[in-house]
This record gives C-alpha cells, structure tokens and sequence, in this order.
C-alpha cells in the first residue's frame, strides 16, 4: 500500500489524523505505518454508533452438566474414546497467549510469569508440563497451536525456543498471530500509539479461530487430520489439556462443544455459567446474572445455574468451519488507552479514555447448536492467575499446585 491508498482508506474511515506525522518519519517506520494501516480493520469503530447500554439477552433456561459421578460411571470408556483419537492424529491444542503480564506487575508476556518459589517455575512451564502428561500417556505428540500478539509474538517464541519448549518437540508447536484492532477516543477517532503506530489491542478471545485460519494454520490442522481443537486460556496452571477423558465424552456425546465447568463456590462468584438461551448453548457472564437466576433452583431443588466456565473448550473444526464466516458481536469495551497527545507527547491515563473492541468466545457457543458441559474437580484443575494476590492470584495458584503435590 502506498501512501496516495493509505490516505483513501483513511478518507473513508474519517481517520486522516493516522498520517498526521508521516513526513517526519524514515523509511522503516513509513512502510510500517502504510503496512499497519493496509492490515487494520476500521469497520470496527462504525460499532460505536450501535452501542447500547446493555445488550439484550433471550431466554435463559438451564442446561445440565455431566456431573463428577456421572464421569467417573463412564471414565474408562471415555478416557480410551480420546486415547484413540489423540494418538490418530485428530486432537489439537490452542493455547491463547496473547496477553501480557500487566496486572502481575510485568510488563512481559503473562505465560513467562515466574511462579516459582524454590525455583523457576513458569506458566508456559506448566502448562506444558501438563500437556506433556497426555502426550506419555497416550504415547503420542499432540500439534500445539500457540496464539500470540503483536505485542508479545517475538518475546513469547524466544522464551519458548530458549527454554527448549520445557520438553515438549518443537516440530509440534506452531505459532500464530491474533488479530488486532484499532483504539479509539470516546468520539471514534484513532489513537497514535508512536508517530508510526496505531494504537491497537488483541481483538479478544473470540477472535483466535479466524486468526488461525488467517496466518494458513487452521488449514494446515485441517490437512494433518486435526478435527478436534481444545483452545484455552493461558492463565489457568493447574488445567488439563486435551484431557482423553474430556475428548472422549464429547466425540461419545456428539457435541460441537465440550465446555469444562467447575460448581461455583458461591451464588455471586464472578464466573460465567453455562446455560441455554432461546434453546442454544450461551454463557450468561457474573456481571449479567440477576437475583432471579442466582437463585433460581432446577427440577431437583438444586442451584440451576451452578456451573461455571473456565475457559477450556473442545471445539470440532468442522463445526467452526461453519461458523467462520458469520459476524460474531462486537463488544465495546472502555479502557485506559496509553497514547500519544495533539502535540506528540506520550500520555499513560490513570483512568478509562476510550473504547476497545472484542470479540469473545462466548459468542462463538452460542452459534453452535449443542454443548457438553464437562464438570472437572475444582481443586485439581482451577488453579487461574489473574492478579498478584488474594482470590485467583499467584498466591492462591501457588497454594493449589502444592495441594497437588506440584514442587514450586
């Protein structure tokens, strides 16, 4: 793209100001601009005018878990169901590692987080080390999808490469960008991040299969026989990933989602949970959930919706494959933007000043026609790492890995 294209594409997003310090840049940073502006995605920004307060939500009724004892009736024969398909080739795992360390106080990707205590003991380390687990059990290397950002791509490769990927074979781990987009003022207009950089942010955890099948991944999944993708979060040490007996109850069961959910520990934790809405799998988030459905009982006397996701989802490729096209929601969400002023100077607000745009996985259930909430023992498999301390933070994860016997 050249910069009479540029300043069109521009034109038509009314976002002119992006080249606003174009002639004072070299010509590396000219090319990285054009090219960032050729890759972004304004479209997003019309969003703002749609935005509501609230976004409407259809009809919330429960959808049942396959509990613990009901799993534990069947655990052989699920576990050797994911066995086979594991060791045929058809399981993948994702991981999301687009973010960085920001609330932990580290301004590096948050999977090289160092949980250690005695010794170096790293997020990416451990969920690893919990993959490797499957791998010599089912005697058979699971393809690795690792998704990363522009804002931690190089770092999080070379830490990988560094650390020899903890054990696990390099031939199977593939990387691969998320897309980002654009930040904006509270009337639209694009933040300048550098004179040569807009100001952008991961697109959220919605977006990582179209990402994949941007950079030619998912294809390359699709052409080695891959037909189930187990995506996850990054920040969960404890999870089992592409866990047998989880792959085997969802292929047994027929679904196009496995989700595994854990019994929420109180009626207001702030968790998702799982449910069905105008019959169709969704998550209704903490913040949405009124009185009526926190204490809403099922046909047992039981709290109705008590299970809550943890972001570890079995997706089947084929059923992606049919969804990848559909526009999924956009959700506006208000930050704190780092940019540069009218006059070029760096500005790091200390409070909200403008929106993001996400799309989140969420979305993705709900376009799906069928669902299989998978309870997991909270203890063994929810050990999530979201702040420095108190509830689900390094010290909590920290306390659950040696309740497990996990040296640290």
């Amino acid at each position: 793209m050249n910069y009479e294209q540029a300043l069109e594409k521009l034109a038509g997003a009314g976002q002119e100001h992006v080249l606003g310090y174009y002639d004072t840049l070299t010509t590396e940073q000219k090319e990285t601009l054009l090219a960032e502006i050729e890759a972004t995605d304004f479209k997003v920004l019309s969003s703002l005018k749609d935005r509501k307060d609230g976004d409407d939500r259809g009809v919330i009724t429960p959808l049942a878990a396959m509990q613990l004892s009901q799993i534990r009736e069947k655990e052989k024969e699920f576990r050797a169901k994911g066995l086979e398909a594991i060791r045929q080739g058809k399981v993948g795992a994702v991981l999301l590692a687009g973010g960085m360390g920001t609330r932990l106080g580290s301004d590096a990707p948050k999977g090289v987080y160092n949980i250690g205590i005695t010794k170096d003991v790293y997020i990416f380390q451990r969920l690893i080390e919990n993959l490797m687990d499957v791998v010599e059990e089912a005697e058979a290397f699971i393809p690795l999808y690792v998704m990363t950002s522009d804002k931690n791509h190089e770092a999080t490769v070379s830490f990988l490469k560094e650390h020899d990927f903890f054990g696990y074979r390099e031939e199977f781990v593939t990387f691969f960008m998320q897309e980002m987009a654009p930040a904006c003022d509270y009337e639209g207009r694009v933040y300048m991040e550098e004179p040569w950089k807009i100001s952008t942010s991961p697109n959220g955890n919605g977006g990582w299969y179209s990402s994949m099948f941007k950079w030619g991944v998912a294809q390359k999944a699709m052409e080695d026989g891959v037909e189930l993708l187990n995506v996850f979060a990054v920040d969960n040490v404890l999870q089992r990933i592409a866990d047998p007996c989880f792959v085997g109850a969802v292929i047994e069961n027929n679904c196009a989602v496995g989700a595994k959910v854990v019994r929420k520990c109180a009626p207001d934790e702030k968790i998702g949970v799982i449910c069905l809405e105008d019959g169709r799998p969704s998550i209704v988030e903490y913040y949405e959930l009124t009185d009526e459905l926190m204490n809403a009982k099922d046909e047992n006397g039981d709290p109705a919706y008590s299970f809550g996701v943890i972001l570890n989802y079995l997706f089947r490729i084929a059923d992606l494959e049919k969804i990848r096209e559909r526009n999924l929601p956009l959700h506006v969400v208000e930050k704190k933007i780092p940019h540069l002023d009218k006059d070029g100077r760096k500005v790091k607000p200390e409070e909200p000043n403008g929106y993001k745009f996400e799309q989140l996985v969420l979305d993705m259930i709900h376009e799906l026609d069928s669902c299989l909430p998978f309870e997991i023992e909270r203890n063994k498999e929810f050990a999530p790492i979201k702040n420095k301390t108190g509830i689900d933070s390094v010290e909590s994860a920290r306390r659950l890995c040696g309740e497990n016997g996990i040296a640290l």
